[in-house]
C-alpha cells in the first residue's frame, strides 16, 4: 500500500558541485533555498537587488544587470520619511541620501554581472502573477515611471498603483526575457525556473490557485518554445523546471512542515526541498562531500564563550585541521572564512 506520492523528478544533466557558481533570484523562495546551499559553503548569489516576487520586475532586474546599465538620479526617489528608493528593488537597497541608494544600486548591478558571467546554474524563484504598475510620473517622483512595473512598494500610498493579475502570454514574455538576457551575459548558464510552494493568502485562495497556474503555464510555454529538445526528460536542455510547487503541494502535504502562520515553509520542508534538488543536481560523489561538509560546519558553528582558554586553542586547531583536509579532499571549497575565524584563536589569523 502506497501511503506517500513521490514527485517524479526527471533525470537532468546539470551538476552542481563545490567548483560551481549558482545565482538565485525571485521570492523569498529563492532565499530560503539559496540559504541552504550557501550553508554548506556553495559559491551562491542570491538576490542581488532583494526578494523580487513576479516575472515582469525579475525580467527588468536582469535586463539591466545584462545591459550594464549604469543607475542614476531618475532612478531613485526620496520617502517623505526621508531614506531614498529604487522602484527596481528592494529596501534594503535604501539610503540616507541619493548618492547612496545610487551607489547601491550599481555595486549591486555590476557584482551579480561579473558572478553571472560565471556562473553554472540560475534559478528563478517564481511567487506571483500579481504585479503592481505605478499610475503616473508626477506622484512616483521619477520622470519615466509612467505605468511601469515595480519590483517594491516601499509602503508607499496604494493609491499609487494599479495592481493585477498578469496574462500567461505576459508572464511568459518576461521569462522569455529572462532567458535571452541571462544567455547575453552568458550563454552556458543553465537556466532552471521553479514556482514558489508560498502561497499569497492575502488575494485569497482562489487568486492564489489562478496566480500559481499562471506561472506554470508560462514556464511551460517558455521551456517549449526556446528548447530545442521534446522534453525535459532527456536531461539536456538549457531552460528547465524544478518542482518545488508539487514536492510540497503532494510530499509536505500536512501542516506540520509549515511556521505558525501556516503559509511560510519550516526549516525542516526547506531542507528537504535542499535535498531533492541535491538528490536532482549532485552527484553522489558530491552528495558525499556535502554530508562531510555538513559535519565539518556543526563543530565551526561552535559558539566559543572562553577566547582565551587552553580548550578553545585545542578546540580551533582541531578545526583548522578538519578545514584545511576538506579543502583538500573537495575540490572548489572555500572554507576561509572559517579558517580566518579559527586562526584567531590559535596566534596564527
Amino acid at each position: 500500500m502506497e501511503l506517500f506520492t513521490k514527485i517524479d523528478i526527471p533525470a537532468s544533466s546539470i551538476r552542481i558541485d563545490y567548483t560551481k557558481h549558482i545565482a538565485f533570484f525571485g521570492s523569498c523562495f529563492a532565499d530560503n533555498i539559496s540559504a541552504q546551499f550557501a550553508a554548506r559553503k556553495f559559491g551562491v548569489l542570491a538576490n542581488p537587488f532583494g526578494t523580487v516576487y513576479n516575472p515582469v520586475s525579475i525580467a527588468g532586474q536582469i535586463k539591466a544587470i545584462a545591459s550594464g546599465k549604469v543607475f542614476g538620479e531618475g532612478d531613485v526617489f526620496q520617502d517623505a520619511r526621508g531614506p531614498w528608493y529604487s522602484w527596481d528593488a528592494h529596501g534594503s537597497l535604501s539610503g540616507a541620501t541619493r548618492e547612496e541608494c545610487i551607489a547601491k544600486l550599481n555595486d549591486a548591478a555590476s557584482n551579480a554581472r561579473e558572478f553571472l558571467q560565471q556562473a553554472n546554474v540560475v534559478f528563478i524563484t517564481l511567487g506571483t502573477a500579481f504585479v503592481y504598475y505605478l499610475k503616473d510620473s508626477s506622484s512616483a517622483g521619477n520622470g519615466d515611471a509612467r505605468g511601469r512595473a515595480v519590483a517594491n512598494c516601499h509602503r508607499q500610498d496604494p493609491a499609487l498603483f494599479d495592481r493585477r493579475m498578469i496574462s500567461v502570454k505576459e508572464a511568459a514574455q518576461a521569462l522569455e526575457n529572462i532567458v535571452q538576457d541571462l544567455h547575453r551575459i552568458n550563454p552556458e548558464a543553465h537556466i532552471v525556473f521553479t514556482v514558489s510552494p508560498l502561497r499569497h493568502m492575502a488575494d485569497g485562495a482562489h487568486n492564489n490557485t489562478l496566480s500559481k497556474a499562471t506561472l506554470q503555464l508560462a514556464v511551460n510555454n517558455v521551456i517549449n518554445k526556446v528548447t530545442t529538445v521534446p522534453s525535459a526528460s532527456s536531461g539536456t536542455l538549457p531552460v528547465s523546471y524544478f518542482p518545488s510547487y508539487e514536492i510540497v503541494m503532494d510530499e509536505l502535504r500536512d501542516y506540520r512542515f509549515y511556521e505558525s502562520d501556516m503559509v511560510h515553509l519550516s526549516k525542516t520542508a526547506e531542507e528537504y526541498i535542499f535535498e531533492r534538488m541535491a538528490g536532482t543536481y549532485c552527484s553522489e560523489k558530491t552528495r558525499a562531500d556535502i554530508t562531510q561538509v555538513e559535519k565539518f560546519m556543526k563543530g565551526a558553528n561552535h559558539r566559543i564563550t572562553d577566547p582565551s582558554s587552553p580548550a578553545t586553542r585545542a578546540f580551533a586547531e582541531k578545526i583548522l585541521a578538519q578545514a584545511r583536509a576538506l579543502e583538500k579532499s573537495i575540490p572548489g571549497l572555500d572554507l576561509n572564512e572559517e579558517i580566518a575565524k579559527f586562526g584567531k584563536f590559535t596566534g596564527n589569523p
